[in-house]
């Protein structure tokens, strides 16, 4: 399996303050907008503020490793064949991207991503210039 890229998603139990938090506080910059949520430029790494999720599970952490591969299948049975239990199958979700479901030894949950060819973030975000 090879790991493309990562984020770290928060899922607070107020969206709207957490967003302020990050985009007007610490004033990190923004990677992408998506129905729900917002992507924060963080150093080298990305956070991710969403809006769904398990914001009733105060106090606990209740955000996700994002872990981009190539192919989710091939992952999936590479994990298989490695004895890690499968959270939750593969599924393309409504903003786009195949998700699928596992958890560390702790429990903290791993969402593994294949972003497929049509997807935006495979396309150019920039505005088309005049020529």
């Amino acid at each position: 399996m090879q790991i493309l890229s990562s984020r770290i998603i928060l899922r607070p139990s107020d969206y709207e303050r957490t967003l302020n938090f990050y985009r007007d506080v610490l004033g990190l910059a923004i990677y992408r907008e998506y129905p729900g949520g917002t992507v924060f430029f963080a150093g080298q790494g990305l956070i991710e503020v969403a809006s769904h999720g398990r914001a009733s599970e105060r106090g606990a952490f209740t955000g996700a490793l994002w872990l981009q591969t190539r192919d989710i299948a091939a992952a999936e049975a590479e994990l298989e064949t490695k004895g890690i239990t499968i959270r939750r199958e593969a599924i393309q979700e409504p903003w786009g991207l195949i998700e699928m479901w596992i958890e560390d030894p702790d429990g903290i949950p791993i969402v593994l991503v294949e972003i497929p060819a049509d997807h935006p973030l495979r396309g150019d975000q920039r505005p088309a210039r005049d020529t």
